[in-house]
């Protein structure tokens, strides 16, 4: 497995936009919320995007991109992919004790380059994207634990908590 961070991230969001197709025709969704004082699922995906910027530009000495501008949230996923993508891989060589800095909430973190992106951006960037999936499947939606990591397949209907039909 390549475990390259554009390789991670491009990947996901691969999968987040295979849901987004399946959830296209519920714009209601794009407002749900799991909690009053939680993002809606727009921006749980906008977040879980930001993410992948804000983790790949600083471990490739790049500013953080943004294409929170794009007309829909697929755009944003596309554009995102193609930049991450176009992202030379040697970019990514620095030394493993250069810092990477963001801003988490009201904090200001300042973090080592390993530590930034496994301690730091991927638990950010699964925790927004788990939310959006959380906010649609408690929605309703028609999609499962495959649509989330691209490898679970179950039978229509499978469920851990009804019983199998005889």
């Amino acid at each position: 497995m390549n475990s390259h961070p554009v390789a991670i991230f491009c990947r996901s969001l691969g999968q987040l936009s295979a849901m987004l197709d399946k959830l296209d025709a519920q714009p209601q969704l794009l407002a749900a919320r799991l909690h009053p004082d939680m993002l809606p699922f727009a921006q749980q995906v906008r977040a879980a995007v930001s993410f992948s910027l804000r983790g790949c530009c600083p471990l490739a000495g790049l500013e953080v991109a943004d294409f929170s501008a794009a007309a829909s949230l697929q755009e944003q996923i596309a554009q995102t992919m193609r930049y991450l993508q176009a992202i030379p891989v040697e970019r990514f060589d620095g030394p493993p004790e250069r810092i990477c800095r963001d801003r988490a909430g009201f904090a200001d973190i300042a973090l080592p380059a390993g530590e930034y992106l496994h301690l730091y951006i991927l638990p950010n960037f699964y925790f927004h994207f788990s939310m959006a999936y959380a906010i649609a499947r408690s929605s309703g939606a028609a999609i499962g634990k495959g649509d989330f990591d691209g490898y679970h397949a179950y039978a229509p209907g499978f469920s851990f908590e009804r019983p199998a039909a005889p």
